[in-house]
């Protein structure tokens, strides 16, 4: 019996064991020291050079100070010599107390921040003694002058242009409105290039959804490089396909602030003499900066004859060509006779010859833009009365389409908005070749196609035909026909602003 007891406590002392065994190994895990994680290195000064090698602008300068041996670092051609020497070296030389307190210190450890602060202009100083990085701004590029805009000229009004620098465009804005509700928040965009965009709306007025879509779209996008402002238009609109723009353009600043106070959205691009401002109308892209500047009666007369000719210019020559090939008895007999005499000699049914004498206007149009400015003047002149005198008197063309033509590519400059232009152009096609087709049935179901296309559109979700569709009554003041400034007191309906009034003074 005492064996069977003493094996039966050797059983219970064994499990015993067995079970506190875990518990033990836990509870040391538990007691031993967390692996603490590695510490960063910072940079080294080679790293860097080895970054910049074979760039000959990059400039490394060593300098003995009280506080140590330091190393300048910057790029020639994206500085000032006069700001570097008076801001940086000079008090490095002249041991002016504890200098490098007064510059801004940058992470050690992440190389792509300090690589990226040399390629925007900064200047770089590594301090050897205590491993530390500072920087300096000194980006001060050479920058073209303010000047008027060439693309928006007008008589009555301010002169100014925006530039291609963002600090100035910036500035010319900020100068107009002086208050805290102005933000600009800053981003950079393309993986290549590295560009930097402002996105400025008053705080107070600018749509929340608006802002939110606008600043997503931006977040998210995925391109090598920007170089205008144009580009980054087309990567954030709603529709990529449609050939109407979407978004305004301007490159002047009186525009841009207009915009701004009614709660729209201004995003400006570095090197781009441009900014975009969103959302937009179709009816706003008729509008002009002397609008607010002329009387009223001014103002709405050739807001109409703008808007009139977008439509004239699209609808003109394929209206010659239905006349004379389905639908010749909605021309009066006279103007009928006339034109089937000029068009005796002409060996071509009306949509080839159409289309040729439109073909020829486009050539001369794009060359002339192409040459040097004296030039391209004389060229454009000279070659449309040579050759259009030469095309009549060779039998190509008749001279009633020549009257036509030269009427309708007049009519597509009278929209302020280039862009705008080009898609009127762009229209014009398909609408010939709709009444080349069908005639008038042609044409009709173009117009239907314009008008459905028109519709469907948005701009950063607005209806792009507001106020149009859908109506607003207080924003037809400011349509096509423009009232009193004393009548519009109101923000638009397309901007989407809040109602709230925040004061400012």
């Amino acid at each position: 019996m005492k064996i069977w007891k003493r094996a039966r406590q050797v059983v219970v002392e064994s499990k015993n064991k067995l079970s506190s065994q875990p518990q033990s190994q836990s509870q040391s895990q538990s007691q031993s020291p967390t692996p603490t994680q590695p510490e960063l290195k910072p940079v080294s000064l080679a790293s860097i050079k080895d970054e910049l090698k074979d760039i000959d602008d990059a400039v490394f300068k060593d300098y003995q100070t009280k506080e140590g041996l330091v190393t300048v670092v910057y790029l020639s051609t994206l500085i000032d010599p006069l700001i570097l020497h008076k801001a940086i070296i000079l008090p490095l030389v002249n041991d002016q107390g504890e200098v490098l307190k007064s510059f801004d210190a940058m992470e050690g450890w992440n190389k792509q921040k300090i690589l990226m602060s040399i390629v925007n202009g900064n200047t770089v100083i590594y301090h050897h003694d205590k491993l530390q990085y500072l920087k300096a701004q000194t980006f001060s590029p050479p920058v073209r002058a303010i000047s008027s805009s060439e693309m928006e000229s007008s008589v009555i009004g301010p002169q100014d242009a925006f530039t291609e620098s963002l600090n100035t465009n910036l500035s010319l804005i900020k100068r107009r409105i002086q208050q805290t509700g102005l933000k600009s928040k800053e981003y950079t965009i393309g993986t290549e290039t590295n560009t930097k965009i402002s996105v400025m709306y008053i705080e107070h007025l600018v749509n929340d959804e608006n802002l939110q879509r606008i600043q997503d779209r931006i977040e998210k996008l995925d391109y090598t490089g920007f170089l205008d402002i144009t580009m980054l238009k087309q990567l954030v609109e709603d529709n990529p396909f449609s050939p109407f723009p979407q978004y305004g353009a301007t490159s002047r600043p009186d525009v841009a602030v207009g915009s701004l106070l009614d709660g729209r959205i201004v995003i400006a691009m570095e090197n781009s003499q441009t900014v975009m401002v969103c959302p937009s109308s179709f009816i706003e892209m008729f509008n002009s900066s002397e609008d607010f500047y002329n009387r009223w009666t001014t103002a709405t007369l050739l807001r109409i004859l703008r808007f009139t000719g977008f439509f004239i210019t699209i609808m003109l020559t394929p209206m010659y060509i239905s006349a004379l090939s389905y639908h010749p008895g909605i021309l009066p007999f006279e103007l009928l006779i006339m034109i089937q005499e000029s068009r005796s000699r002409v060996p071509f049914p009306p949509v080839i010859e159409v289309l040729f004498i439109e073909l020829v206007i486009e050539i001369l149009r794009e060359a002339g833009s192409r040459m040097p400015t004296k030039i391209g003047q004389t060229i454009g002149i000279v070659g449309g009365i040579v050759i259009g005198t030469a095309a009549v008197e060779a039998g190509l063309v008749s001279n009633t389409l020549i009257v036509l033509v030269a009427v309708s590519a007049l009519l597509s400059f009278l929209m302020p908005n280039f862009l705008m232009s080009n898609a009127s152009r762009f229209v014009r096609y398909i609408f010939i070749l709709a009444a080349g087709l069908f005639g008038l049935l042609g044409q009709m179901l173009a117009l239907a196609w314009l008008f459905n296309h028109l519709l469907n559109l948005t701009s950063l979700g607005t209806p792009y035909m507001t106020p149009v569709i859908p109506r607003s009554w207080s924003d037809l003041r400011d349509s096509i026909v423009r009232f009193p400034l004393a009548f519009l007191q109101k923000r638009t309906g397309m901007s989407r602003a809040k109602k709230v009034n925040k004061p400012t003074k």
